[in-house]
């Protein structure tokens, strides 16, 4: 498989791995500007990625040292990992959402021990198991990835054009699968003409073939209730009146028709919103929701962190039906359980 794709326009992507991942990896893009180019994310923080950057790179005709700036789509470490090694090398920029920021602040900033006590509590919340909790309450510091990622020196501001000489890249805010999470819309004729409003950069938030992670990004020390899901709704709608000519995301492949794949996921999400509400027939957890849903394997198959990730979800979809007022918490039960109404 070919590392480099060239795009055309001055857009050239790289496959960098993800380690131990099915995903398989992060596709950063190079962009050319007169000022040097600029990479559109940067991939995972591992020897074997970084080597795949290099390599990239040098076929793309640059290399690290060479890279004015770096912008990023969301926190992420499978596209935020190296930034601070590429910025390291070259001197580059790094510009992110200052949602995302604040999540990378507070990651660098918040002791180890204090996020599992944060993730021990909000599981026992959510139902879990005490089997499943135990090893949180004993768990090494260095069991999490991601302490001490890069922090950004630009903030995107959504809405403005990016400071890009002879480029015209215009942010476009899409929370939801993190708070943070921009497309980057490219305001420029597609190379080959496709018909539509020039492509878009659309990180994680739109996928040709995966329906993207809607989780929960905290400040433990923050009660504010989120709605993630609805905001990625939201903001998949906003995408879909864009309607680019081409979609160059992070992961699998380019694609066109935008509308079309939208519509894919607002149709899933609104099927999959129905089904949980025959789920809760009887008051659930979000524990008990999450193992009773559809995933990609059986539960008894999903690995350790990936119910985390799981139940994670099942608690955004709770919220959204709940602000929908088709669900409601069952006032006094410990851990909380939901009922449709």
């Amino acid at each position: 498989m070919r590392q480099v794709t060239d795009h055309g326009g001055g857009v050239r992507s790289i496959r960098v791995p993800i380690p131990d991942n099915p995903l398989g990896y992060t596709l950063v893009y190079v962009l050319d500007t007169d000022r040097g180019p600029v990479l559109v994310d940067t991939g995972w923080d591992d020897p074997e990625s970084w080597e795949t950057l290099a390599d990239g790179l040098a076929e793309c005709g640059t290399s690290p040292s060479e890279i004015h700036g770096v912008v990023i789509t969301h926190h992420h470490p499978d596209h935020h990992g190296l930034s601070g090694r590429v910025r390291e090398a070259s001197g580059a920029w790094v510009a992110m959402h200052e949602a995302d920021a604040s999540i990378v602040r507070r990651t660098r900033g918040t002791r180890p021990e204090r996020w599992f006590t944060y993730m021990t509590d909000k599981l026992t919340a959510a139902g879990a198991p005490e089997e499943h909790v135990a090893p949180l309450r004993t768990a090494h510091p260095r069991a999490l990835p991601g302490l001490s990622p890069a922090l950004p020196d630009r903030e995107i501001v959504p809405g403005e054009l990016l400071d890009l000489a002879g480029r015209r890249l215009r942010a476009i805010w899409t929370p939801g699968h993190t708070p943070g999470h921009v497309c980057l819309h490219l305001e420029e004729n597609h190379p080959a003409q496709l018909p539509g409003m020039g492509r878009l950069f659309s990180g994680d938030h739109l996928l040709p073939e995966i329906t993207p992670h809607i989780g929960l990004y905290e400040d433990p020390d923050d009660a504010t209730v989120m709605d993630p899901l609805g905001d990625y709704l939201d903001s998949l709608e906003r995408i879909g009146r864009l309607a680019p000519a081409e979609v160059l995301p992070a992961h699998q492949h380019a694609f066109t028709d935008a509308p079309s794949r939208v519509r894919e996921l607002l149709t899933h999400h609104e099927s999959r919103l129905t089904d949980l509400l025959s789920l809760l027939t009887a008051p659930l957890t979000p524990w008990q929701l999450a193992e009773r849903m559809e995933w990609n394997r059986p539960w008894d198959q999903i690995p350790y962190p990936s119910r985390n990730i799981a139940v994670s979800e099942a608690e955004a979809h709770l919220r959204r039906l709940v602000k929908l007022g088709r669900a409601e918490a069952v006032t006094g039960s410990d851990p909380v359980t939901y009922v449709a109404v």
